[in-house]
């Protein structure tokens, strides 16, 4: 008995032992809390020198939101009176300072818009509040002496893409200025457990349309102090597969076929080893 129970050994190890390689390559993908956990003690670093790095750009095919306000509503009035055709005449249904609506001008390649009265202003480069501050020395001469107008810019066109791991890829809309990566991926769904997260690439493009391609790592805290942690228009955020879903991939749609093979493979070797003890 005992050569017949070897033989019969031999053969059960011959035919588990693959079934067993594929299904030990599948369990593997257990993936690391280390690998997983965002900010990862983040409460023993100092953030104060991040305060002021979040501060958009004006960018050619921006759309901006414009009103102005002042003491005396007539002597501003024709500047909120929109004028002209094509981009620059597209209404916004947005309500202005004192109940007064805004007008969006849409930033030309030149980085100028089309403002009434003052004609072509540049404003490709600089912030919201710079636009504001521009204007309003722009169209102080135009008032009464010792009028002070208010401007007020609002951004309409700030989106970006997310694609790759993440729960909802495509292209998102932020209604705020100050849209950071951890908002980007909060807004797409978060990263899946199948997504890389020390690697992030971020592409990002310049104001005369060149692109740079730069790396986030979500996992260490440093990443809020990179001048990439908070986003620009048309930023394009790539959340890309860890080793666990290549390894994943490439065992692909045969995984079914490898165990359905095990699977006959294991009843014939049953039923020969039923055989021989007989």
């Amino acid at each position: 008995m005992q050569p017949k129970l070897t033989i019969n050994c031999l053969i059960m190890k011959k035919i588990l032992i693959p079934f067993v390689a594929v299904a030990a390559l599948i369990l593997t993908g257990c993936a690391s809390p280390k690998k997983i956990a965002y900010l990862q003690h983040a409460e023993d670093y100092n953030y104060n020198d991040t305060r002021y790095q979040h501060n958009i750009k004006v960018m050619p095919k921006d759309n901006l939101s414009i009103y102005i306000t002042a003491t005396d509503q007539e002597a501003v009035a024709v500047f909120n009176k929109h004028f002209g055709s094509g981009a620059n005449s597209n209404y916004i249904s947005q309500q202005g300072g004192m109940g007064g609506s805004m007008y969006s001008y849409a930033v030309d390649d030149d980085g100028t818009i089309n403002f009434p009265i003052i004609g072509r202003i540049k404003v490709e480069g600089l912030s919201r509040l710079e636009v504001e501050r521009l204007i309003g020395d722009k169209i102080r001469p135009y008032m009464a002496e010792g009028e002070n107008p208010i401007v007020t810019v609002r951004f309409n066109s700030f989106h970006f893409t997310v694609i790759g791991e993440v729960g909802s890829p495509g292209v998102k809309t932020s209604a705020r200025e100050k849209c950071s990566l951890i908002d980007a991926l909060a807004m797409s769904g978060d990263i899946g457990i199948q997504g890389k997260r020390e690697n992030i690439m971020l592409i990002r493009e310049a104001a005369d349309g060149g692109k740079s391609v730069h790396r986030l790592n979500i996992l260490d805290p440093n990443v809020m102090k990179s001048p990439y942690f908070y986003l620009q228009q048309n930023d394009v955020i790539y959340v890309e597969p860890n080793s666990i879903k290549k390894t994943n991939a490439s065992i692909g749609t045969s995984t079914h076929l490898w165990f359905s093979l095990a699977s006959v493979l294991v009843s014939s070797a049953t039923l020969v080893v039923n055989v021989i003890d007989k």
